[in-house]
């Protein structure tokens, strides 16, 4: 199954902390080719005044696990990088992981939601998964992510 997967962080050495999750995350490929995006400095979205600048960047990987088993793995990571398990909504973070698609897969349960739902909405999402997969058009979507991205820059 190719997944993929939305990373950020806003505290601490931003960039040596996604490169190490990266790492980590490619830990869990397993065949076929791993797409790694630019980062991307970003304004933060719905975060508390004063918050610091995001980098912000997306992935796809090739994994056999299952969803939630990947967004368990995924939830453990941010863990490890200094996320609490009960975090307040947008707070600054060390690590964010936000697993954004599984194939074509459709999801709609308490924890996880596929295609995530506010991919469209998120420039911070749709620049850097139109650097790796501007043709992709996920379950809903009416346009691809490049036209997606358009269409957000042009508003």
């Amino acid at each position: 199954m190719r997944a993929g997967i939305a990373l950020g962080s806003n505290l601490g050495d931003r960039a040596a902390t996604l490169a190490e999750a990266i790492g980590h995350l490619k830990s869990l490929h397993e065949d076929g080719e791993f797409l790694v995006s630019s980062l991307f400095e970003t304004e933060p979205v719905d975060c508390p005044p004063g918050s610091s600048l995001f980098l912000n960047g997306v992935l796809e990987l090739e994994t056999s696990l299952e969803p939630l088993q990947l967004l368990q793995r995924l939830q453990t990571l941010e863990r490890r990088f200094g996320r609490p398990s009960d975090h307040g909504v947008n707070q600054p973070r060390t690590l964010d992981l936000d697993l954004l698609y599984c194939d074509e897969m459709t999801l709609q349960l308490p924890e996880l939601e596929l295609p995530h739902p506010r991919i469209t909405e998120r420039l911070f999402v749709l620049a850097p998964l139109a650097e790796i997969r501007p043709e992709i058009k996920l379950s809903g979507w009416v346009y691809s992510c490049e036209e997606y991205l358009f269409r957000i820059r042009n508003k």
